[in-house]
Formats: structure tokens, sequence, C-alpha cells
């Protein structure tokens, strides 16, 4: 073995080390020792997982330390990507620095998924079979199923938004994969907006433009997942609304989810989104507790597990934020079980969940953090979204960005995102700017509509963090 591939060996084991020692050794044997494999080229880090469900889990909960970890072995920090391959779970692979011969070729998360031509239905993990509806849902589940039933452009486009973890890209999914089989001759492409953006910036480095707009503008169904990735990326928007234009004007359907609703995304041009809000725009919210109830037994029924009705109780009553959140927490408690070798009760569950809860409880939505601070700060809730720069807006952004992370389990990454496309590091130093004024207690000044204001930091936090607790 060269001694470049034992370096590099040396530092994928160095990465793991650092990330156990901050997760902890029960975390990491959880969620990391045996499903998950890393591969690290220079300082990006590849990390394998089994399934879809473990990438989101993993990058939305440990996303900061896995970043951390990789600065640290690395001294640069780098990329972190996902990649799903089936044949890791059950057992630990080895950390690989290259593609040996039989090396089986693995599906990117953000992948194109088309329409199998002799094998109608199996495109897509997730279907309309074994989504939860509910009051919160029910809304969005209609609108689905008559784009789903009627080929005739019902709702052009299907603008579906929400909070994480709600539901949004099992339904988007779920809508491919029923139009599959209703109508097997649909010619349908389903991908994220991240991967249009990458696949139009290829097109054109390597002139095949045409190519590309023939793939995506001759679809009888385009569904886009994370649309809001689009933000602050001019050139691809334009190139989505001539993609989404054609498409419309041919009588086809447009499907997009997004974090946020249109009017809030920020820094997408107003053409788009006024072609986005002249279909059907749904939200999804948070599911209630018979929902929640339903989402615990039927994540019993699709995992072959046993739980008492009083334990599904407890957990829908405990956990009230999305339904990753409450597949995490039923992921937990039968891992919990099986580490201790116990029969699960209530009181076991509750010990399984101590981190859990302490995490997500008491409960607190970015659209609490939204409503509080635009109302103290006297600005419309879209411009935090926007890329305003003045002191007020700028201001109510930097408290907005600190209040997420410190009451909701985002990442900074998907703060980011939500607060119109900004990135990770922005996110950062605007908590740390906040952080420190809280320490000097800094007076901060800026103008609203009844003149002035000169109000310290403390102040200003304690009075969002009593608005958005009510």
């Amino acid at each position: 073995m060269s001694t470049a591939i034992t370096d590099e060996i040396n530092a994928v084991e160095s990465v793991k080390k650092q990330i156990e020692s901050r997760l902890g050794s029960q975390k990491y044997k959880v969620w990391f020792e045996n499903s998950t494999s890393f591969e690290l080229c220079g300082n990006s880090l590849k990390i394998e997982v089994p399934n879809l469900f473990t990438a989101n889990w993993i990058e939305s909960r440990f996303s900061d330390e896995i970043a951390e970890a990789l600065k640290e072995v690395t001294g640069n920090g780098g990329s972190v990507s996902f990649t799903i391959d089936p044949a890791i779970s059950g057992h630990q692979r080895k950390a690989r620095t290259g593609k040996s011969p039989g090396t089986k070729q693995k599906r990117n998360i953000n992948t194109v998924v088309r329409k199998p031509k002799k094998n109608a239905g199996n495109g897509l993990k997730l279907s309309l079979d074994t989504f939860v509806v509910g009051s919160s849902n029910e809304l969005a589940y209609n609108a689905a199923r008559a784009v789903i039933n009627d080929d005739k452009n019902s709702f052009n486009p299907l603008f579906i938004h929400g909070g994480y973890g709600v539901g949004k890209t099992h339904l988007l999914q779920g809508i491919c994969n029923a139009v599959c089989q209703r109508r097997p001759q649909t010619n349908w492409l389903y991908l994220s907006a991240e991967d249009f953006a990458n696949q139009f910036v290829l097109a054109l480095k390597t002139r095949k433009l045409e190519a590309f707009r023939r793939r995506m503008r001759k679809t009888d169904l385009l569904a886009i997942d994370d649309i809001h990735f689009l933000a602050s990326k001019p050139g691809t928007q334009e190139e989505f609304l001539h993609t989404f234009n054609t498409i419309d004007l041919a009588g086809k359907q447009v499907v997009m989810v997004s974090d946020a609703h249109p009017k809030q995304i920020g820094q997408i041009s107003e053409k788009l989104v006024s072609r986005f809000v002249s279909g059907m725009v749904v939200k999804i919210g948070i599911p209630d507790y018979k929902t929640r109830c339903q989402i615990c037994r039927q994540y019993m029924r699709r995992h072959n597990k046993e739980l008492s009705e009083v334990v599904i109780s407890y957990v829908a009553e405990t956990v009230k934020t999305n339904v990753r959140e409450l597949e995490g927490a039923m992921l937990k408690i039968f891992a919990f079980a099986s580490l201790q070798n116990s029969r699960i009760t209530v009181a076991m569950a509750r010990e399984a969940l101590i981190d859990h809860l302490a995490r997500t409880d008491p409960i607190v939505h970015i659209s609490d953090i939204e409503s509080a601070v635009s109302g103290f700060f006297n600005i419309n809730p879209s411009d935090l979204h926007s890329s305003k720069k003045n002191r007020t807006v700028s201001l109510a952004r930097h408290f907005s960005m600190y209040l997420a992370r410190k009451h909701t389990n985002m990442s900074s990454s998907e703060v980011g995102r939500f607060m119109g496309g900004k990135n990770h590091a922005t996110v950062l130093m605007a908590y740390k700017k906040i952080e420190q004024s809280l320490k000097s207690n800094k007076p901060f000044n800026w103008k609203s509509s009844a003149g002035n204001r000169l109000v310290k930091a403390c102040t200003i936090l304690n009075e969002l963090e009593e608005t958005i607790r009510r």
C-alpha cells in the first residue's frame, strides 16, 4: 500500500474520531459505526449511507459537527457530500481511497430519475401509499391527487411549501410514482433545483445547451425539489423561467416544493415569483396529534416493529415538530432498546429521548421567529428573505439567524437557505456578531415608523424570545 493511500486512510480515521468526540460514543455508534462509510479525497469528504432517510437525518442534525471534524483534520475545512449504497446496511465498510474494478456504482441523492420504460413505478423510493394524511397536509394531498388523476393541467404549477421534515419531498415523489403507474406513457422528470443548476452550468461549459433544454422541456411532468435553491442565481432562474414557460405552453405539468412561500424565498426574480403563484400554492403544516400517532404506527409496520399504544401516545404527545423528528425519535427508541436488550416502556422511551427532547422542547418554529422579528423591527417578513442590506433589515436578519440557531434544530446551511439563500458562513458570522453584542450588551440603533430607536442587545433578545414562546 502506497504512502499516499495510507495517509488518506489515517485521515479518514481521524475524521471519524473527531466526529465521535463531538457527538459522544452512543450517538456515533447508532448513526455512524455500522451505517456509514467514509471516503476522503483532498478536502472533500464523501459519506456513504444505506438509504435516503439516514442521509437526511445525519445531514440535518450532525452537519455542523461533521464540518468541524473535517476542518480539524484538514486544517482548511472542505465539502461534505452523501451518496447512497444499500450494501452498507448491516455491516461496517472499510474506507476506500479509490474505486476498485468491482466497485458498485452508487446513485447521488440529487440524481435525475426518469420514468422506467418497461418497469413503471419503480423510479423513486417514496409513494403516496405510505403518506399519512391529516389536517395539516390534506389540502396538499388532494391537490397532488388532482394532478395525478387529471392530465389536463389542473394546477400549473402546483407549488407545495412548508417547514423541514413535514413530507414535501415524500408528496413530490409520490406524485411521480403515481403518475407513472396511472399513465405509464407519461414522460416525467424528477430532480432537485441544485441538480438543475449543476446540469445547466455543465451544459454551458460543454456546449450541450440544446441537449439539456430538450431533456428538461420535452416532459409531460417536471417535478423540482427544493426550488428555493435557485435564490441568488439569476442566470439559472432565467433558464428555468424559459423551461417553465415552454412546458406550460405545451399544456404539461410542473410541480415544485420549497421551504418557503414563493414571495418569501428572497432573491428570486419577480417574473418567477409571478409564475409560481399563478397556479396552486399550498402549505404543509406540522402534523397534529392524531396524525402523529398514525405516523408512528406506520413506521412500526414499515420496519416490522412492535410498540404499545401507550408508548405511541407518549411519543406523539412529546415530539410535535415534524415527521422527520417523529421518525427519528422512533428510530432512536428502537435502537436504544436493542442496545439495552430491554422491553420498550414509557420510562425507557423517555430515557432514550432525553437528549432529543432537550433539543426540541420547548418547540420554536422558524415561522414563529420570522413573525416575532419582523413585528419587533416593523418590517415585512419577506424582507428577511430578500437581498436588502439597510441597517434595520440587516439587524433583523442577524437576530433571526441567531434565534434560529439557538432555538431550532436547523443547521446553519438550512437557516441560510431559509433567509434568502445565504450561505453557511453568513449565518455563523451573524450568530457570532449577536453573541458578542449580547456579552457586552451593546446598544443597537435603527429607524422605525415611530422614528429612531436605541435598544440594548439583551433587551431586544428578551423581547423577541418572550414573543416566540407565547
